[in-house]
């Protein structure tokens, strides 16, 4: 007799973006993120209004390359300078659990909006909710899919500690999603943690983007790699100069056509080599985003732009 084992989708085609308002330098994240540069030669109102007209070039060339994306306008009442990256606040799963989550910056918090949240259940099954923002209180944070790394498919959750990924609540978001965990420590050029998982590492289905040589402990390194071996994944190495230039913060989809897109911006493009986009073009097509200063000012690209939706939706 033959069963049917359900597994997890990897990849999706459903994304949910936040058309900025009120973007600009944020001081508080600058604290721990080093790819935010303030150079003062823009005024506020210049940069948000490039955001908004880099954020609408790169929705149109994602729709145009067959992905199903749901814009929410920005909340004009609060000023949250970094709405535009809610990848941070929540991630949702196939099973119909969202996940909310404890954010470093006090600012920041403001970007969890129930009106997104009833956006979703009113278009997709979403039968389960977890709430893990009251670990703020005690000072403990994991900033969604910025933090975790997520292999849906074998339930592994990649992550690298800093202040914004809590040890404790790496086991305690596993325990409750059903997850084994690859968590290692990494550090840029400059011996700072690097802040967010997701600038050193991405995920597709059979390949993943890898900063290995950010993690100096070689045991460490050695018992990710296993897991990617061990779950079918070519590794793509990056170096820690690429990691700089966004080359890490990537995200595998695929269209509605079922065709495979890893989605990068431009300047982590310009980054690579010529065997290093050979070797991705073998596992899928490359989707560019040209963001200069969402990524100069936010310090963060186009995956973090994007929350994935796993849920399904609604007839």
């Amino acid at each position: 007799m033959t069963f049917n084992i359900e597994v997890d989708p990897s990849i999706t085609s459903h994304l949910l973006m936040v058309r900025p308002l009120h973007f600009g330098f944020n001081e508080e994240t600058a604290l721990n993120n080093a790819f935010q540069v303030n150079d003062s030669t823009l005024s506020l109102k210049q940069i948000s209004s490039l955001a908004v007209k880099e954020f609408d070039g790169f929705v149109c060339v994602l729709r145009e390359n067959g992905l199903a994306i749901t814009v929410v306008e920005d909340d004009i009442s609060i000023k949250t300078t970094d709405s535009i990256f809610p990848n941070n606040w929540f991630s949702t799963h196939s099973d119909g659990t969202l996940v909310t989550y404890p954010m470093f910056s006090i600012n920041r918090r403001l970007e969890r909006r129930e009106d997104i949240i009833e956006i979703l259940k009113e278009n997709y099954d979403l039968f389960h909710r977890i709430h893990l923002e009251s670990a703020e209180n005690e000072g403990q944070y994991l900033e969604g899919t910025g933090s975790l790394m997520l292999d849906r498919a074998n339930k592994i959750a990649y992550a690298c500690r800093s202040i914004r990924t809590d040890g404790n609540l790496l086991i305690e978001w596993a325990d409750k999603l059903g997850y084994r965990l690859g968590v290692f420590n990494a550090k840029d050029e400059s011996g700072m943690d690097i802040y967010h998982t997701n600038v050193m590492m991405a995920l597709g289905e059979n390949f993943v983007i890898w900063g290995g040589e950010a993690i100096a402990d070689v045991n460490e390194r050695v018992t990710i790699e296993k897991l990617f071996f061990e779950t079918g994944k070519e590794i793509i190495p990056i170096s820690m100069t690429q990691i700089a230039k966004f080359a890490g913060n990537m995200l595998a989809v695929k269209n509605k056509k079922e065709e495979k897109l890893l989605i990068m911006s431009q300047t982590a493009f310009e980054s690579l080599s010529i065997p290093q986009i050979a070797h991705i073009e073998s596992f899928c097509k490359i989707v560019k985003g040209n963001i200069p200063m969402i990524e100069k000012y936010g310090g963060g690209s186009v995956r973090c732009m994007l929350a994935e939706i796993f849920l399904t939706k609604k007839e």
